[in-house]
């Protein structure tokens, strides 16, 4: 067998050195990266080897969200938990699998900033009983410089407000994805070096697209915006836009932002009526916050449809908004739809 050498690559931990030597991040926040990184190396190892732990399958429990928890959900957000709680910058954590926010513990220190951690350890679990891909995504916010006891208010920072954030996602390759407002850059993890090596450096979203992401089952449930959308464009070279789509949709919105970083596209996971109660489905401070970030810091767009995403306020750390991001023409159009519709 033929090895390619990885030499040639940089590694995350010299990325991150270099990121702190350039001043493009603290140097507090390169334990935290990558304790993050690690606790991802680990949940792709749990993943492959889930069916021969005892880890496959229903947890028979179900999350604060009344979902029902897969064992690798659990086990992946031990694992996340695990990796980071020894971490002195880290002053609490939220995660899709807990109730309430968590404090680690860990005193603020006048030498360095402190953060507080938001995640999803297991994005797209329902894609484990057919070997689909799943991922993990996660939020760095800013916490207050005080020696005050900290609470959940402390972790309802607009997306704006994002010191950086990620996501990995476990496939063909497990791959981690990280900004810190300078650009994305992707890490492939290397089986023989055991880390994660910079390979698709800068990554950039195209502005075009001939692709979109919905899942067609909703759409009797879709505001007329939406629908006018993905009309014209299933309707392709004979409709009003003059061209053929693709339509995609893998059911995980790691795999999906994944997807459109390689080659554009766009996603969309919009507002509907059949769960009115909810003004979305995707989880703002854990999930939409930090792929909005990585989208935007890429060069795409993200919004609710109406306004952009990294300026909702949140009011407590499980809201739910609705999802429009990728290529910026195409959610550009989008908008434009929306306010079209609202003006009528």
């Amino acid at each position: 067998m033929t090895h390619i050498a990885t030499t040639k690559y940089i590694a995350l931990s010299s990325f991150l050195a270099n990121a702190a030597r350039d001043e493009r991040i603290p140097a507090g926040l390169i334990k935290l990266i990558e304790s993050v990184a690690d606790a991802c190396s680990s949940i792709a190892t749990a993943v492959e080897r889930g069916v021969f732990d005892g880890a496959s399958g229903n947890a028979h429990s179900e999350n604060i969200h009344g979902e029902a928890q897969k064992k690798l959900d659990v086990v992946s957000n031990d694992i996340m938990m695990g990796a980071v709680e020894s971490v002195s910058c880290l002053r609490g954590l939220a995660s899709e699998e807990l109730e309430s926010v968590q404090m680690t513990g860990h005193e603020h220190s006048a030498d360095t900033p402190d953060y507080l951690l938001l995640f999803d350890p297991l994005d797209g679990s329902s894609n484990l009983e057919i070997s689909g891909i799943v991922g993990s995504i996660f939020s760095v916010l800013a916490a207050p410089a005080t020696d005050a006891v900290l609470d959940e208010s402390h972790f309802l920072q607009p997306g704006v407000k994002q010191v950086c954030a990620g996501y990995a996602i476990y496939g063909a390759t497990t791959m981690f994805v990280l900004t810190t407002g300078y650009g994305v850059d992707g890490f492939t993890f290397d089986g023989e070096s055991a880390s994660f090596v910079l390979t698709h450096p800068q990554l950039q979203i195209p502005e075009n697209t001939r692709e979109f992401a919905i899942n067609m089952s909703n759409e009797r449930y879709w505001e007329e915006p939406v629908r006018r959308y993905v009309r014209e464009c299933v309707a392709g070279a004979s409709g009003p836009r003059q061209t053929n789509f693709n339509m995609r949709w893998i059911a995980s919105m790691v795999a999906e932002v994944h997807r459109i970083l390689m080659r554009g596209g766009v996603f969309l996971y919009p507002r509907d009526n059949k769960n009115p109660q909810l003004a979305g489905r995707l989880r703002l401070t854990y999930e939409a916050n930090p792929m909005s970030f990585i989208v935007e810091q890429a060069g795409g767009m993200s919004t609710t449809g109406e306004m952009p995403i990294m300026e909702v306020q949140p009011d407590h750390v499980h809201q739910r908004v609705p999802v429009i991001l990728g290529s910026r023409l195409e959610v550009e159009r989008l908008l434009r739809y929306h306010d079209e519709a609202a003006a009528a």
